[in-house]
């Protein structure tokens, strides 16, 4: 790589940059097509509980806190908008992970110039899609019990007046972790990099990290947008790799 740093919005940028090149466009329209079913239903589903669901929250707001009423829609809205943008990043990935292993060494391959796996059998591009699926399951264990976690402390927050504020916040600052490790992990794991380690180095890079990871999950809430957010931040995830853990490269077989 000889091109200068990204910034964490700039990765994911140069993601939906590169989705159409002619390298890459054929192993991102599994992703974006299963991505275009799972907004139909997520979508709809939270157009059907978000009105009651923001009334249950906002009821919480003491009468002396009335005149700022406004404020916590504002903030509510937004912390619903973050689960349903997260919730869309988690189903999608679990659903879309056989394709994401091969793209990211597709990319990998495009930007370093080396070809050396492009001319996999369809069984090693088979198999490379079933490790995918099983270190998606890895993550996961780390995942949920910090998910629950979260939800648990947002919860008992909500009941705290101005205290409930650090909800939307604190979980804004976990799905960007959580989802900077997720998209940053299929190059690591092309790489032989063990999640384990991956979460080690990445806490060495925190601030970018979450830079990267925050604005993915910002891109996940906007509709339309995220039905290109999860290839394009593979992509990007690809692109902070090469340029940010050059000591990994170079070590697989």
């Amino acid at each position: 790589m000889t091109t200068p740093l990204h910034g964490g919005p700039g990765y994911l940028l140069q993601g939906l940059r590169l989705l159409n090149h002619p390298r890459i466009r054929w192993f991102v329209l599994g992703p974006i097509l299963i991505n275009l079913v799972l907004f139909v239903l997520l979508t709809w589903f939270a157009i059907d509980q978000f009105s009651s669901l923001l009334i249950w929250m906002t009821d919480k707001i003491p009468s002396w806190l009335s005149f700022i009423a406004w404020l916590f829609w504002i903030f509510f809205g937004g912390f619903l908008l973050l689960i349903y943008g997260y919730s869309f990043a988690i189903i999608g990935n679990i659903l879309a992970s056989p394709f994401y292993g091969p793209l990211a060494e597709r990319v990998e391959e495009l930007l370093t110039g080396n070809e050396h796996t492009s001319t996999k059998t369809a069984k090693q591009t088979l198999a490379l899609a079933g490790r995918s699926i099983t270190r998606e399951f890895i993550k996961l264990g780390y995942f949920l019990p910090r998910i629950i976690g979260v939800l648990i402390l947002t919860l008992i927050l909500s009941f705290i007046p101005v205290l409930n504020l650090l909800g939307p916040a604190i979980a804004f600052f976990w799905g960007a972790w959580s989802l900077a490790l997720q998209y940053i992990d299929y190059p690591a794991d092309n790489n032989q990099t063990d999640f384990r380690e991956l979460r080690k180095q990445l806490r060495e890079k925190r601030l970018i990290s979450i830079s990267f990871g925050g604005s993915v999950l910002i891109a996940t809430t906007i509709p339309i947008l995220n039905l290109f957010t999860m290839p394009a931040s593979v992509i990007g995830a690809t692109v902070f790799w090469l340029e940010r853990m050059p000591m990994n490269r170079g070590t697989k077989n």
